[in-house]
């Protein structure tokens, strides 16, 4: 446990770690309905991006996750081979790099069979349904319900 903490937060692994806890941050939100998951979805254009029409948020959640996985894999390699401390040091931006470089491939390889999960446009909701709305009752004995809707008159 104590290799895994000190791995965590050292160096190469450290950036990630922190961009992992503010994106559980934002899915908690999200979760708790404070915020929408295609908030930042007007801001970045993910086809020039080449990530097809995943939302941001999404992209990002797996970029940066699949970053620490690969950037503590990484220094746990890096620690376990037993290498000269200068050395090491020389090689940890290298990690750094190429666990960056590995996750936007994983992005862009797991992005295009998401894009189908996220249609261009949204479903139908509530307020794109015409006319006032109904309050539905249930009664007393299990199984009963009445609706009740403002009747509109003409007249």
């Amino acid at each position: 446990m104590g290799e895994f903490v000190f791995v965590a937060f050292g160096f190469p692994t450290l950036l990630f770690s922190v961009a992992l806890v503010v994106v559980a941050g934002f899915w908690f939100l999200v979760l708790c309905d404070a915020a929408e998951r295609g908030s930042f979805d007007s801001d970045v254009d993910t086809e020039a991006l080449r990530l097809g029409r995943v939302p941001v948020s999404v992209a990002a959640t797996v970029f940066i996750a699949s970053g620490w996985l690969l950037a503590l894999t990484g220094s746990v390699l890096l620690d376990r081979a037993d290498l000269a401390r200068s050395l090491s040091s020389l090689l940890s931006p290298a990690v750094l790099v190429l666990a960056s470089v590995a996750s936007w491939w994983l992005t862009r390889c797991i992005a295009k069979p998401l894009a189908k999960l996220f249609p261009d446009e949204p479903g139908a909701s509530r307020q794109d349904l015409p006319g006032p709305s109904g309050r539905l009752e249930r009664h007393r004995p299990l199984g009963q319900h009445s609706l009740t809707a403002p009747v509109r008159r003409r007249g």
